[in-house]
């Protein structure tokens, strides 16, 4: 359970996509976050720099709605996320349930997202790390489901893998929804977005 005050309104300040750099993983399933910071950078017009100090790609700007906001993806590879989102909210001062993390999540189908106010890693080596090095569940995070694999392909190689012909449409359309979810967040709170976008399905 959250630990923020019942009738208090959760606005981020600070959202963090989580992937893998190089190359190779780029547009993979396991790099929905990072393709999520880009599709909002471009359609607030950030730009997205190398900062040393934040082991990680970063950006900051005021949003469409006019409240400022810090983008980040951590290059410091999934399983040691935290390091990079420890040093932002460390130089800013941002509390953990000011920052709202995007990932995915083969426990959703493709078509999907989810938005909670806290929660367990569930599995997710990025958000383990998170949780380990900001020590704190009580954080938003938005899941983007990637599907599970089918039984003739690992794990490994379904979320390292890139999306089909058939699912890249269905993607696209999942990130200009995930785009309103934050886009609302910064309005009116992670709760009005999770009320609304959580239900919603692209087919």
């Amino acid at each position: 359970m959250t630990e923020t005050k019942a009738n208090q309104i959760i606005i981020p300040e600070l959202i963090i996509g989580l992937g893998n750099p190089e190359d190779k993983y780029h547009k993979t399933r396991h790099n929905i976050g990072f393709e999520a910071i880009d599709s909002l950078a471009k359609n607030w017009n950030f730009s997205l720099q190398n900062h040393s100090r934040f082991h990680g790609i970063y950006g900051e700007g005021i949003s469409t709605n006019g409240h400022k906001i810090r983008l980040l993806k951590p290059l410091t590879y999934m399983n040691r996320s935290g390091q990079s989102v420890r040093a932002v909210i460390d130089w800013y001062k941002i509390s953990p349930e000011k920052i709202l993390v995007i990932y995915d999540d083969m426990d959703l189908p493709i078509g999907r997202l989810r938005m909670r106010l806290s929660g367990s890693a569930g599995g997710h080596n990025g958000m383990k790390s998170i949780i380990s090095h900001i020590n704190s569940q009580n954080f938003p995070r938005l899941r983007i489901g990637i599907g599970k694999s089918n039984v003739n392909k690992e794990t490994i190689s379904h979320v390292l893998g890139k999306f089909t012909s058939e699912e890249i449409g269905v993607i696209s359309e999942v990130l200009y929804l995930t785009n309103k979810a934050v886009e609302l967040s910064l309005k009116e709170g992670v709760e009005k977005a999770m009320s609304i976008y959580n239900g919603k399905t692209v087919t």
